[in-house]
Parts: structure tokens; C-alpha cells; sequence
């Protein structure tokens, strides 16, 4: 093997080596001082620039807020032609002001030294938070609040003077509308993928408070989009429409808050509104309407002749179910083909009767916000023993309610807060609406308003109760939901639902109506127990491992509905007490909680979902 030795470098190699490195650091000095210089400049700019973008996003939230407060004006101040003129100069005025210092703080963070700044290592989240905040604050000053103020203006401006919603102002703004929702979905989903946590807590704030008002919004511009779509062609702009209006009793529960009652037709024509029959429940006893909702409901509710009662005819918690019966019945009756069917109970009477004002009856009874509740599912049962009485009665009450209701929305200083509490029931599922037109029951049946029973796989859990007792003591039913996630294993997650129903009617003193069962049980009950069938509409793909009630084994009848394994109990609860049904299910791998269904009745279900112990894998 040979070696060999390196040698090394004389005194002259090493001489001119060391000559050509200062050299070189000569010539690389005054770039280094330029790069320095170039750094502290653009620091400097960045700084500079970020602090008067603040002002500006300051100025434009100070703008927004004269906003608000010129569109939440007191009704009495926009009565007029003047008021409303006065009013939309003065949105008009606060959306441009807040459109320019939006625009400002957008073009202050934009440019070579935020975008180098903004992908710094470790150290650009702060600055791509800034910047992509301005964005989105230019984008919503800009694009998506103007065309609603112009809406919200122009559709003030046409009724100042009284009359109905103008339709063709509505159905002009939809295209403008529907560019702003989608602007507002976009300026969500940039904003959500905006560094969550920097080493700057405040800019953090800022995104967390931006993201917070982008949440609450969209949502509502949206809606707006569709509502432009549909109210004109769903209130009578291309001809005239008619819909059956059905009130509900939750005293005695079903799948869609509660037992069908008294009804009305309401005509609307180029946005006029009139109600043309009222009508109890004994109209519709007898009738044998055409529909078929498939096997699946007839499986489900055949037992209850869902179809041909009227009675148990929306036992099913899918509110476009009842619907349809409650439509192919009243052509059955009446020969009168409808458009759709609404859908309402008292609770929802009294929002909109304290945007109203009170209705009188015929008997000068005055129907309140805060008394239509009690009256409907409660007083009347004492006031009126006789039950042809007793219908009447509640009949005059539907009556007068729903003509002051139309009474004030002719009238310009009550139809903004009655609008307003219409939209917040629609969004809630308070009021219901179904379609007899398809396209617009696609859109119906995806929101809210429309009550339908979800088809998505996603973890859900609907607890619904039907009344199987004949009685009106669901006005006493409390109920509490508990979801219990647990581990996970191969075959999925575990899942442990406990329900609890407590019958607070008091066991002497109520009338016989209330209390009267129909069922005619094999065991002894007292006045004031009640019997309901206990649904419980599970995860798609679920499976029921075991059910208790009170601890002991329980019987069932399993089911299923639009993809939902769903599992009834016969459930009897004495009056004063309680009753626990606890349920141990398999669930698909899920890494978040479940959907809550909340059946409308008296007193509101309170549900927890409680949290997770980890994800499954899979999910």
C-alpha cells in the first residue's frame, strides 16, 4: 500500500491566498451594508406602514359602528319618506368611509417588504395575519356590505310611505347578493387559514375577534342571497300563490313539536298577504289524502295510520313528511291544491307578537307575547270544559294573532322588528315551510326552516318524543340529553346516550281534557301519568349494543328513517316523577360531537356533549 503525504502550502501560497480574501471582503463590505441598510429600511417600512394600517382599520371600525347603529335605528325615525331618505344617505355615508380606510390598510400591507416580512421562519406570522386581515376587511367593506345596505335601502325606501314587500327590488338585488355571500364564504376561509397562534398575541386577538363577526355574518348574508331567490317567486310575484298554514299544540307532543290543530289559508299576490279560511282540526278528521312517502315511513309510523290521521299525521321528526299529508288533506277535503304548507306553534305566535302588538279576540280576550303561550296550551283547558267551546275558542285565538300579524306588516314602523323576528324563527326552526315546487323545496329542505331530518353521515343525535297517552301534559314534560363519547375500537367509537323525562304535572286539579288518556293502558295509572313512544335517531352506520330503562333491560322497536338506525321505547311516567333510559351504541370513528336534534315543545331539551377523551383513527 503506497501513502501519501499532502504537502503543505509554502509561505507564498498562503501570502496570496490571504491577499484574495481581503480582497474579497473589501468588495463584499458594501453589500453587506446594503443588505443591512435594505433590512432596516424595509423594517422600517413595515413598521411604519403597520401602524398607520391600523388607523385605518380603526377609522373603518368606527365607521362600521355608525353603520349599525343608522341600520338599528328606532322603526319611529324611518316611518317616513324623509326618515328612510335621511337614513340610507347616512349607511350610504358610513359604507364608502369604511370601504376607503379599508382599502387604504389593504394597499399599507401590501408590497415587497410585507410579503418578505410575512414569510420570514418563526417570524412571519404576525405580518401574513396582518395582511391577510386587511384583505379580508377591503374585501367586506367593499363587496359584500355595500350591496346589502343598497337591499336593506332600497327595500325601506319602497315601503316608507306603507304597503307590502317590494318584490322586484328584492329580486333585482338577489345577483348582487349572491356575489357578496360567496365573497363572504371566500373572506371566511382565507381568514380561517391565517396563522392561529404567533408570538404576537394581540394580532392574534385581531383574528380571532375578525373570524368571530365573519361566523355571525356569513351565515346571514347567505340567507339573504336565498331569501332574494325565493320570497318574490314564493310570494306571488309571477302569479298568485296559496299555502296552507298549520298550527301546532306542543301541549300534546309529535315528531314536529306538536299535535296539528287549527289551520288557515293564506293567499299571497305580488307580495299581499290575506287569509282567506280558518279552520280546527275536526275539518280534516275523516279524510283519506293520496301520498305515498315510501315503506321506510310506512314501517315507521303505519302503526299510528299516520297517513290517513290527521292527528298523528306528523309524528315523524321530518317536517316535509307532515307537510305533504297535511297538503294531499286539505285537497282531499277541500279540492284546493296548495303551494306549501307553513307551520308554526304559540311560542313562535309570541315572538311575532311582541314585534306586533297584542291581537283581541272576538270574546275581548287580549292575546299577548307573553299570554298566547299559556292560553293556547294551558288556560284554555280550564276556561272552556266543553270542547266544541274549547276549539272555538282556540280558533279565535289563531285568528286574531295571525291578522294582526299581517296588519303590521303593512305597517313601515312595525315590519322591520317583525321581520326581524320572522328571520330569527325561520333560522331556528321555529316557523317551518315546505314547497310544493321543487326547486324551491331543494333550498327549503338544506336550511333550517325547512325541519329536515339530515341525510349526512356525520354523528348525530335526535332524541323525539310522541305523545301516546292521548293527553296534554307534554306542557309539564321536562327532558335532558347526556352524549357520553368513549374510546375507540376496531369496530368503531363508543357511544352512551342517557335520557332523562320528568313529568312535572301535578297529580290532582288539572281538567279532565288534559289528563284523559285515550291509550287505555293494561296497568293501573293515576290522573296526571302520561305515556309517550321515546325515539332515538342514531348515527348513520350505528349499532345498539344494549338499552336500560331505570337500570333494567328495555324493550324496543328498531327502525330506520333517511339513513338514521333509529330505536323507540314505550316509556310511561307517573306524574311527579322521572324516568332515565340509558343507551350503549357503536358509532362510526368520529373525532367530533354529534348533531343535537331539538324537538320544539313547552319547556326546551337540555342537551350536553360532553367531550371526547381523543379521536379515533380512521376518523
Amino acid at each position: 500500500m503506497v501513502w501519501f503525504r499532502h504537502k503543505l502550502p509554502d509561505s507564498a501560497v498562503l501570502s496570496s491566498f490571504t491577499g484574495l480574501v481581503r480582497r474579497n471582503h473589501r468588495r463584499a463590505r458594501p453589500l453587506m451594508w446594503a443588505a443591512a441598510c435594505l433590512l432596516l429600511v424595509g423594517s422600517g417600512w413595515v413598521l411604519v406602514t403597520g401602524l398607520y394600517a391600523r388607523g385605518e382599520l380603526l377609522a373603518a371600525r368606527s365607521d362600521l359602528e355608525t353603520l349599525r347603529n343608522a341600520m338599528t335605528a328606532p322603526a319611529a325615525q324611518n316611518a317616513t319618506v324623509k326618515g328612510a331618505t335621511d337614513r340610507r344617505a347616512r349607511t350610504e355615508a358610513a359604507v364608502r368611509s369604511a370601504a376607503a380606510h379599508a382599502a387604504r390598510a389593504h394597499r399599507l400591507t401590501t408590497g415587497p417588504a410585507w410579503s418578505v416580512a410575512a414569510y420570514l421562519p418563526a417570524l412571519g406570522g404576525p405580518f401574513e395575519t396582518v395582511r391577510g386581515t386587511a384583505k379580508a376587511v377591503d374585501g367586506l367593506t367593499g363587496e359584500v356590505l355595500p350591496a346589502v345596505v343598497r337591499t336593506a335601502g332600497s327595500l325601506a325606501d319602497a315601503g316608507a310611505d306603507g304597503g307590502h314587500l317590494n318584490l322586484s327590488e328584492l329580486r333585482r338585488a338577489a345577483p348582487a347578493l349572491g356575489q357578496a355571500s360567496h365573497r363572504m364564504a371566500a373572506s371566511r376561509t382565507e381568514v380561517r387559514r391565517l396563522p392561529r397562534r404567533t408570538w404576537l398575541p394581540a394580532v392574534d386577538r385581531v383574528r380571532g375577534q375578525l373570524l368571530g363577526g365573519l361566523d355571525r355574518m356569513a351565515p346571514a348574508v347567505e340567507d339573504a342571497a336565498t331569501g332574494a331567490r325565493l320570497l318574490p317567486p314564493m310570494l306571488g310575484a309571477d302569479g298568485p300563490r296559496r299555502y296552507l298554514l298549520v298550527f301546532q299544540n306542543p301541549a300534546e307532543s309529535r315528531g314536529t313539536g306538536g299535535m296539528p290543530g287549527a289551520h288557515a289559508v293564506l293567499t299571497a299576490d305580488r307580495g299581499a298577504l290575506e287569509l282567506t279560511h280558518f279552520g280546527s282540526d275536526a275539518e280534516m278528521v275523516g279524510a283519506r289524502p293520496e301520498v305515498d312517502l315510501g315503506s321506510e315511513f310506512a314501517a315507521m309510523y303505519g302503526r299510528g295510520d299516520a297517513v290517513n290521521t290527521w292527528a298523528n299525521s306528523n309524528m315523524s321528526p321530518h317536517f316535509p313528511y307532515a307537510a305533504r299529508i297535511w297538503s294531499a288533506t286539505w285537497l282531499y277535503q277541500s279540492g284546493e291544491r296548495v303551494d306549501g304548507v307553513l307551520a308554526l306553534d304559540p311560542a313562535a305566535l309570541a315572538r311575532l307578537l311582541a314585534a306586533s302588538g297584542p291581537a283581541l279576540t272576538a270574546d275581548g280576550t287580549v292575546v299577548t307575547a307573553d299570554n298566547v303561550v299559556d292560553l293556547s296550551e294551558r288556560t284554555n283547558y280550564v276556561t272552556h270544559t266543553d270542547q266544541v267551546k274549547r276549539k272555538a275558542y282556540l280558533l279565535d285565538v289563531a285568528r286574531a294573532a295571525a291578522g294582526r300579524l299581517l296588519t303590521a306588516a303593512e305597517d313601515p314602523q312595525r315590519r322591520p322588528s317583525l321581520l326581524l323576528g320572522l328571520y330569527e324563527l325561520l333560522g331556528n326552526g321555529q316557523v317551518t315551510a315546505w314547497s310544493a315546487h321543487a326547486k324551491e323545496q331543494q333550498e327549503l329542505e338544506s336550511r333550517p326552516v325547512g325541519g329536515s331530518l339530515p341525510r349526512r353521515p356525520e354523528p348525530y343525535a335526535g332524541l323525539v318524543v310522541n305523545n301516546a297517552a292521548g293527553t296534554k301534559l307534554d306542557y309539564y314534560l321536562d327532558r335532558t340529553l347526556d352524549w357520553y363519547p368513549g374510546r375507540c375500537t376496531a369496530d368503531g367509537r363508543e357511544v352512551t346516550v342517557k335520557a332523562v323525562f320528568s313529568n312535572g304535572a301535578p297529580s290532582a286539579g288539572l281538567p279532565a281534557y288534559v289528563t284523559d288518556r285515550l291509550d287505555k293502558p293494561p296497568y293501573p295509572t293515576r290522573q296526571g301519568d302520561n305515556r309517550l313512544l321515546v325515539s332515538y335517531f342514531a348515527t348513520g352506520g350505528a349499532h345498539l349494543v344494549k338499552a336500560a330503562l331505570d337500570g333494567r333491560p328495555a324493550r324496543l322497536t328498531p327502525g330506520a328513517e333517511r339513513g338514521h338506525p333509529v330505536y323507540t321505547f314505550d316509556v310511561e311516567v307517573p306524574a311527579g316523577s322521572s324516568r332515565t333510559l340509558t343507551l350503549h351504541l357503536l358509532e362510526p370513528p368520529a373525532d367530533h360531537g354529534p348533531v343535537v336534534f331539538h324537538q320544539r315543545l313547552p319547556r326546551p331539551l337540555r342537551a350536553r356533549v360532553h367531550p371526547s377523551p381523543g379521536g379515533c383513527p380512521g376518523a
